[in-house]
């Protein structure tokens, strides 16, 4: 494949970027202009498009760890740190615009949680404390289980929300398998809290389990409120 300096200007990923836009180049020329150089043999662009096939995408690259991307041909310590903190970089600029837009909507809440979850490898359970207009106030690690089990009582919730003087909340956890199907113990957990909250006259938003896009499914995520069963 020939060299990213031998294509035409035009065709070239960091020229292209500035033209289009970012989002208008592939996530391979987003790595190559990270990676800036490829190795012998491949341009940064194949060092990309490789690193995408063998783990599938770049929500797996962001759940590995600085040692395991050390490994990978063409990065090293030095690149696998940046990389890591290039993800980072994007979930807290999320993080950050979910304090601004309301998480009014189960694709709002989505897309402010998914850049801090959908790479993890273990379950994680988060509140997300909201105000009065249903923007993010406040963000709150419940728990971290294992590859697939994360404990959370309703009593954990209800303490960070009286003790915030919380008006909203939102509750989110993450399947590390990418399926966001809830478990019996996803409905029972959301049923309790919800009759909880009631009690309390605190709302409860929305509880959504965050996967991974599929071809299988039409959402990567499950919002407990969109199938009405808040």
């Amino acid at each position: 494949m020939a060299k990213i300096p031998d294509l035409p200007q035009d065709e070239r990923p960091r020229e292209r970027l500035a033209r289009l836009g970012a989002s208008a180049i592939s996530d391979a020329e987003l790595l190559a202009i990270f990676l800036r150089v490829g190795v012998k043999g491949s341009s940064a662009i194949e060092v990309g498009r490789k690193l995408l096939q063998k783990h599938g995408s770049l929500t797996e690259l962001g759940g590995m760890s600085v040692k395991e991307l050390s490994k990978e041909h063409g990065l090293g310590p030095a690149k696998a740190a940046q990389l890591l903190a290039a993800f980072e970089l994007g979930a807290r600029c999320a993080n950050e615009k979910m304090r601004r837009a309301p998480m009014n909507s189960a694709d709002a809440i989505y897309e402010a949680v998914s850049p801090r979850l959908a790479h993890e490898r273990k379950e994680h359970v988060l509140i997300v404390l909201l105000d009065t207009k249903l923007r993010g106030v406040r963000t709150i690690e419940l728990s971290k289980g294992n590859t697939d089990t994360a404990l959370c009582e309703p009593r954990d919730v209800m303490h960070h929300l009286l003790l915030n003087q919380c008006p909203a909340f939102v509750l989110v956890h993450n399947h590390p398998s990418g399926d966001p199907t809830p478990s019996r113990a996803d409905m029972t957990l959301t049923r309790r809290i919800s009759e909880a909250s009631k009690l309390m006259s605190i709302r409860f938003v929305d509880h959504l389990i965050v996967g991974r896009p599929s071809d299988d499914r039409t959402e990567p995520f499950y919002s407990f409120a969109s199938q009405g069963l808040m």
